[in-house]
């Protein structure tokens, strides 16, 4: 940062209006980083609660299809699984968290609709076909979490590097320079009410 060190009433006055702002921002960056944090933790603990549900989601999901296979032949349950609809209804929105935009997917699952004979299968088709819908209805919410908290993550990052700067190199150096230049100022105030002094003896003398 270049600061006019130059000891004038003027740059003293601008150093100290520079000075002002920059603890200003400080605070308010520092405040930043703090809810940018708190909303960062809230994301990670929920992120490793929807890592858990969807551990033992898979794991009932692969125990349901086994069955399924066991039951109906692995040529049956891929017959009925590609006649399941595609869903694609997510709709993706965007929310701002203190300067981060951080995605909201809006996901309704359609109603169930038959795909499959119920004759020629099992119940069991239908369990997994329920279990692995839960799966993905947990795959989205975890991308959702997962992505904001990188976004917020990346801007705390950039959010602590202008605290530190501000904390360790610009308030610092503006109040050294706010130092030098008072001190500078109050020397020459010292010189000259010296010097007036002298002034005012000598013209006393020659009265």
């Amino acid at each position: 940062m270049d600061i006019n060190n130059t000891p004038t009433k003027g740059n003293l006055m601008q150093i100290q209006k520079t000075l002002d702002l920059s603890r200003n921002g400080y605070l308010l960056m520092d405040r930043k980083r703090i809810i940018l944090m708190n909303e960062l933790i809230d994301l990670l603990n929920k992120a490793s609660g929807l890592q858990d549900d969807l551990k033992k989601a898979y794991e009932l999901a692969y125990h349901k299809l086994s069955i399924a296979a066991y039951e109906n032949g692995i040529l049956s349950v891929n017959d009925a699984s590609t006649n399941v609809d595609v869903e694609d209804d997510i709709q993706l929105k965007v929310r701002s968290v203190m300067g981060s935009e951080v995605p909201e997917i809006n996901y309704k699952p359609r109603p169930m609709k038959p795909a499959y004979s119920f004759y020629d299968n099992t119940v069991a088709i239908d369990e997994a076909r329920i279990a692995f819908r839960r799966v993905k209805e947990l795959l989205i919410q975890i991308a959702e979490v997962e992505n904001a908290a990188y976004r917020l993550a990346n801007n705390m990052q950039k959010t602590q590097k202008r605290v530190n700067a501000l904390q360790n190199v610009t308030i610092p150096q503006l109040e050294g320079a706010q130092k030098s230049i008072s001190s500078a100022l109050e020397e020459k105030e010292r010189e000259e009410f010296t010097r007036l002094k002298v002034v005012k003896r000598i013209l006393n003398s020659k009265k």
